[in-house]
């Protein structure tokens, strides 16, 4: 509920099925209103329950396309930062900047960007997420919601100061 009431109040679905796959081979992946998860992963990583908290919010976002990959994922790994429950027992958090990573690089990496993004600007994950919904999002989004700064400088202020 609270990632529908944050962000997809007015057509998130809050019916869904999850199914527990012993034949996928990957971690877990989320189509319309399903979720799959890998029996194997749940089997060998019983604490990351979270995962559950990721695949949750691709139900919550139902954009319209499937891209910017890196940029829909991080948003995924930033709801799991946020609302998970159960992220150190499972051994998982947001990474600390390494100079080698991109904002592209997804995931984590990305999440960990956007959480700082977010503590200056407040509504920016909001607002991205809002115009990926719309089918609105370009790069420019990153400028008309990050006071004029183009993703790439947001980027080169988060490497030279990346504490969050």
């Amino acid at each position: 509920p609270q990632m529908c009431d944050r962000f997809n109040k007015n057509s998130c679905t809050r019916d869904f099925r999850i199914t527990i796959d012993p034949g996928y081979n990957g971690v877990a992946y989320a189509s319309g209103d399903a979720i799959v998860i890998s029996a194997n992963w749940l089997q060998n990583n019983p604490q990351d329950t979270d995962v559950l908290t990721h695949e949750c919010m691709h139900v919550v976002q139902r954009y319209p396309r499937g891209d910017p990959g890196w940029l829909i994922e991080g948003i995924a790994d930033y709801v799991r930062s946020k609302y998970g429950r159960n992220n150190p027992a499972a051994n998982w958090w947001l990474p600390d900047f390494d100079r080698n990573q991109h904002y592209t690089n997804a995931y984590r990496v990305t999440a960990r960007f956007l959480a700082w993004c977010e503590k200056r600007y407040p509504n920016i994950i909001n607002q991205l997420d809002a115009a990926l919904r719309s089918n609105t999002y370009s790069d420019y989004s990153w400028n008309q919601f990050a006071g004029g700064k183009s993703v790439d400088q947001l980027w080169n202020d988060y490497s030279n100061n990346p504490n969050l």
